[in-house]
């Protein structure tokens, strides 16, 4: 098993290794991705090696099948076969020790029946200690039980990188059979562009933490700074940047590894700290009434359609960047009045989230510390209003001045209204009947910040009224492969999610969809 303690992975793996026949095979999560290392496989034409990855994906039926992707060795970058060991070449013997279990902690109780080994690297300001223990068997043969690597930086006193291999059920056999390897000549598998290293974490993740291999994280880590415009100050701040990169990348990489309904990515917020992170999500709680009108269907008999999306009719902007700033609810609030404005007149204004933020502090928002929708849409009506975008001055990412009495407002409420809660037929008529509705949810969970696509489902992701952190905006609802979704709009850019959008499924109340939800009443 693979153990991340910063990624938040334990990922199990099974690994055959012929060392004779220089192949070897890990799959990971069960069989859900198996790959395969073919350093015998002679292609001609400078291929030295091949890389197979087998995994599931979901064909046009929406069935999951299973495919083979080829990556090609060559002489710049060979495919070699993957020990899961490390070589101890350059560790040097500390003697007999207490074995650790599991999941790395060493039981001091009993005989000190591991023997344990220890290497100390160093490159530049970092330095990375590595741990081996094994155990001698009835033939005398060295049993891997645990490898541990701890990184060190130096110059700057932190602690950046641990992970750790823990081995179960290792087994020494005279040979091992060809199928075990030659079983992917039975797929057409489809080819990689570039060459085999390019892609140690789709198809030889293990080779990371066996051999210390990072390069794939270096040029990533590049790729990623020229793409999204980062400049670092100081090199203590891009050497932490990096290493919040590093476990981020790896938790991406393993979670798509389990082939669920949803993909994750790397995204713009790749090198956030958690700190960073959890600014994002800037939507307060409070208990008890919050002075809304009660949901009522406007034709209890009316035929609600299996999938609406107010996208298409031209009821919803371009999404927004609320950058690092507690936001969110100004976001939501301006999205559903916008959508709601515009189903009532036929005209989509973009208003200002900068005047709420600025301006709603008595009625207990506080800026980019957090605010709620319903202070919100009570410090419009006492305002007499909310300002277009381009009248107030634009979107800072930061408190400012208010200015509201000095700005003509664009669109006046007259209340608003709480859908029903944990009724997702409620939402589903409130959001076709009416327009987008905002929606608080739980966007804590480390797979919601990296989401990509597909249909979001977490069981980490709980809808109770504590648990709802974010203000989100409901644009529409569907069904695709038989689960039901709603299409929801975030505010963290176009490079988060589906160009900013996430399918988050309608089982369980995820991540509180329906717990609360609220659209404002437009006075026109």
């Amino acid at each position: 098993m693979i153990i991340l303690p910063y990624a938040e992975i334990r990922e199990p793996f099974k690994a055959y290794f012929d060392s004779e026949n220089s192949r070897s095979r890990v799959d990971y999560y069960g069989d859900l991705v198996q790959t395969v290392q073919r350093e015998d496989v002679d292609l001609g034409q400078d291929v030295q090696g091949v890389n197979y990855r087998i995994s599931y994906m979901v064909n046009q039926m929406g069935v999951p099948e299973r495919v083979c992707f080829q990556v090609n060795g060559s002489s710049d970058s060979p495919i070699r076969a993957q020990n899961v060991i490390p070589d101890l070449e350059g560790f040097e013997y500390q003697g007999r020790d207490f074995c650790p279990d599991w999941y790395g902690n060493i039981v001091t109780t009993g005989p000190q029946e591991c023997q344990k080994w220890t290497k100390v690297a160093t490159f530049n300001e970092k330095e990375s200690r590595y741990t081996f223990w094994s155990k001698l068997d009835a033939h005398q043969r060295h049993i891997p039980v645990h490898y541990l690597m701890m990184g060190y930086n130096n110059l700057f006193g932190s602690h950046f990188d641990e992970y750790r291999v823990a081995y179960k059920n290792y087994q020494v056999q005279a040979q091992i059979g060809a199928d075990v390897f030659t079983f992917v000549e039975n797929y057409s598998c489809r080819s990689f562009p570039g060459p085999g290293n390019d892609h140690v974490s789709t198809h030889n993740p293990i080779k990371e933490f066996i051999h210390g291999h990072d390069q794939h994280i270096e040029k990533d880590f590049e790729s990623f700074k020229e793409k999204h415009g980062k400049n670092y100050q100081e090199k203590s701040e891009e050497e932490e940047r990096k290493a919040n990169f590093r476990h981020n990348h790896r938790f991406i990489h393993s979670m798509n590894r389990k082939n669920k309904k949803y993909q994750l990515k790397i995204n713009h917020m790749s090198d956030f700290s958690t700190g960073e992170l959890k600014m994002l999500r800037g939507r307060l709680r409070s208990s008890g009434y919050n002075g809304g009108q009660v949901f009522k269907q406007r034709n209890a008999d009316a035929h609600i359609p299996e999938y609406h999306d107010w996208r298409l009719f031209g009821a919803v902007n371009p999404v927004k960047d609320q950058a690092v700033c507690g936001s969110c609810w100004s976001f939501g609030t301006s999205g559903t009045i916008e959508g709601q404005y515009f189903v009532k007149t036929g005209h989509l204004v973009r208003l200002s989230e900068q005047q709420l933020i600025d301006c709603s502090w008595q009625e207990g928002d506080n800026g980019c510390n957090g605010g709620e929708d319903f202070r919100a849409y009570q410090y419009i009506m006492k305002a007499g209003g909310i300002a277009l975008n381009d009248v107030y001055g634009g979107y800072i990412g930061q408190d400012g001045k208010c200015h509201d009495h000095a700005v003509p407002k664009a669109v006046q409420l007259a209340g608003w209204v709480n859908v029903t809660q944990y009724n997702p037929s409620a939402l589903q008529a409130a959001i076709f009947e009416n327009g987008p509705v905002t929606v608080a949810i739980n966007a804590n969970p480390r797979t919601f910040t990296f989401y990509s696509h597909g249909v979001y489902s977490d069981p980490a992701c709980k809808g109770t009224p504590d648990d709802l952190d974010h203000q989100v905006l409901a644009v529409g609802y569907g069904v695709i492969n038989g689960e039901k979704f709603w299409l929801i709009k975030n505010s963290w850019s176009t490079y988060w999610g589906n160009d900013g959008y996430v399918l988050i499924s309608q089982r369980n109340n995820m991540c509180g969809v329906t717990t609360d939800a609220t659209f404002p009443l437009i006075k026109l």
